[in-house]
């Protein structure tokens, strides 16, 4: 099956007819579809087919017990109303990899995995990459049994109404063991690749970043009755704060987004008690993301105080910067630059992946395809179809190097 084939069978799947935008949240009926897309491709292929003690899809070309295997693959969930490229086009591109390889004649002697990572995008529970986050520890149990939706659902209460069995979720140590390279293919979430004029490039490192929750906690009352003077509106210190936050990303250098917010009681006719806003800040370097958290905090704190509002900041998340493995990164950019001798542009990014979760247990590197917008979590988000399939022959050169080793 040719990667267009595969990616028109795939772009139907949790597409939302009013915004044109995905919907392919964790453990959902839009997810089980896209697993069970997952299983047919590996079953078509003759490739071993299995789901991991937390949900992760894996196919194998090759026993994977004999160890130092390459790994690639990303995800096929969503952020509410997101792109058809983030995470899909990875998936789709390693079966297509695998096809092209086996076309060329490719002798392979390590083994060859495809894995589909679970809630990558965090969509429903509120947290990234919880697939490999519980697979190399970096989420333990007990955190996860804490997880909720805003319907109140817990991941083990999901993950069983979904079929699996939450009782075997948490570190899965000899499973990582038995890789030797992930290299993880992802549309660019930005427009480096289509500014420099390449249609591919390899990562050097995920900028650290976090996501924080602001509570403004004030007091309900009647707003055509309630005198200005006499409100403790936490909308005023909510909103001030969010153009705090803009003022310090711009003055580091670096990115922060109010994206959700939460009102209770959430009236048109009522002045809010509690205004719950999320912070996603992201930077080049430690020193920068600290700045912009701590000059937001400061910010927040000084307008919550001037409206009579009680403030708690709240850290849910974070993830300090990653730098994929040098030699395996500039062994990517050999292979990829062999034939035309040029150099491969090597970049950076500011968005996580399951490749940065798992670069502490395991070698991994990442590749780009160009994205001519630059804009990602969108419905716009878009990749021209010649580019795709360079990414998938990059992607194919990439794993056949790596894997007659």
């Amino acid at each position: 099956m040719s990667f267009h084939s595969m990616w028109a069978e795939l772009l139907p799947v949790g597409r939302s007819s009013a915004s044109g935008g995905y919907r392919r949240f964790a453990w959902t009926g839009a997810d089980a579809d896209c697993r069970a897309w997952f299983r047919q491709q590996a079953e078509a292929r003759g490739l071993a087919y299995e789901v991991d003690r937390n949900g992760n899809q894996w196919a194998w070309l090759g026993d994977p017990a004999a160890g130092n295997a390459v790994v690639t693959g990303s995800h096929l969930d969503s952020v509410p109303d997101g792109g058809a490229f983030d995470g899909p086009l990875g998936v789709v591109s390693a079966f297509a990899a695998l096809d092209e390889l086996r076309r060329r004649g490719a002798r392979i002697t390590r083994p060859l995995g495809i894995v589909n990572f679970g809630d990558e995008e965090g969509a429903r529970f509120g947290l990234a990459c919880v697939g490999s986050r519980l697979t190399s520890g970096a989420l333990t149990v007990e955190q996860a049994h804490r997880l909720t939706d805003a319907d109140g659902i817990t991941l083990p209460e999901a993950m069983e109404a979904a079929g699996y069995d939450p009782d075997t979720i948490g570190s899965d140590a000899e499973r990582l063991d038995r890789i030797g390279a992930f290299v993880e293919l992802h549309v660019e979430q930005g427009r480096a690749l289509d500014l420099s004029g390449d249609r591919i490039g390899v990562a050097s490192a995920i900028w650290p970043h976090g996501r924080w929750r602001f509570d403004f906690r004030g007091e309900a009352n009647h707003a055509g009755t309630t005198r200005l003077a006499d409100r403790r509106d936490p909308m005023l210190g909510y909103a001030e704060t969010v153009l705090a936050a803009r003022r310090e990303a711009e003055l580091a250098g670096a990115v922060a987004t109010f994206g959700k917010i939460a009102v209770e009681p959430n009236g048109v006719n009522a002045i809010p008690s509690l205004v719950r806003g999320w912070l996603d800040s992201r930077a080049a370097d430690q020193a920068s993301l600290d700045t912009v958290v701590t000059g937001i905090e400061k910010a927040a704190r000084e307008y919550a105080a001037a409206h009579g509002v009680d403030l708690d900041v709240v850290r849910e998340s974070f993830t300090p910067v990653v730098e994929f493995d040098h030699a395996l990164r500039d062994e990517l950019a050999r292979i990829l630059g062999s034939d035309t001798e040029l150099k491969v542009p090597v970049l950076g990014t500011g968005a996580g992946h399951d490749a940065g979760i798992l670069s502490g247990r395991v070698p991994t590197a990442m590749l780009f395809v160009r994205n001519p917008t630059g804009v990602s979590h969108s419905p716009a988000e878009s990749a021209t179809e010649d580019d795709c399939v360079a990414g998938v022959n990059a992607l194919a050169d990439v794993l056949e190097g790596l894997a007659r080793t």
